[in-house]
């Protein structure tokens, strides 16, 4: 069982003046630490407008596999840390998306690095978000990945959002067991690769 040390600060101001059924709303109060199965500790922040270098770094760390699992196609390396779309990436839109990242430090040298990032994003459907959590392949099977979520579904609770989805393909059995474990439902696509996943809250 992986060791977790928390350390979780939640901006009670800021979410008492976020409207019932207003979505995520920035995350800035939500830090936390966490040790992965292997030791390696990791801080768990919202995304920075200065993340994208590292960003740029912690996609060339993905497989073909985790891409397409991820993204639900094939995306060159070229094309996910292009100047323009990891702008947007690390400028989420405040009044619909929370972003996280694990960033672990090098205690050697003090360099940063990106291991997982998770987001949280405000459907049209009221009162409702969608998740995904993307975990680079050397860091995966260490419950980062069940982690983030949790920490998604947190700030969710915390914002009031009643429920939370996950499009999955079938094949992604990592992120299916994931959320299963967390208590989130199946809903079968007939004829579709993909599953839906939702947790009421």
């Amino acid at each position: 069982m992986n060791r977790i040390t928390e350390n979780l600060v939640s901006l009670k101001q800021a979410a008492a003046e976020t409207p019932a059924g207003a979505g995520p709303r920035p995350a800035d109060g939500f830090v936390s630490q966490f040790t992965m199965k292997d030791g390696a500790e990791v801080t768990l922040r919202p995304i920075r407008p200065d993340d994208e270098p590292l960003m740029a770094t912690f996609h060339q760390t993905l497989s073909d596999r985790t891409v397409y699992m991820r993204y639900f196609c094939s995306l060159s390396l070229r094309s996910r840390v292009a100047h323009e779309r990891l702008v947007r990436v690390c400028h989420p839109d405040r009044d619909r998306e929370v972003a996280l990242v694990a960033d672990r430090t090098d205690k050697a040298t003090g360099q940063h690095q990106i291991l997982g990032v998770a987001r949280l994003i405000k459907l049209d459907a009221p009162n409702e978000c969608e998740t995904a959590v993307l975990v680079s392949d050397r860091h995966q099977k260490q419950g980062l990945g069940t982690e983030l979520v949790r920490r998604m579904l947190q700030i969710a609770r915390d914002q009031k959002v009643c429920r939370v989805s996950a499009d999955l393909l079938r094949d992604n059995i990592a992120m299916l067991a994931i959320v299963k474990k967390l208590g989130f439902r199946f809903r079968l696509r007939p004829d579709s690769p993909s599953i839906s996943a939702f947790l009421e809250l």
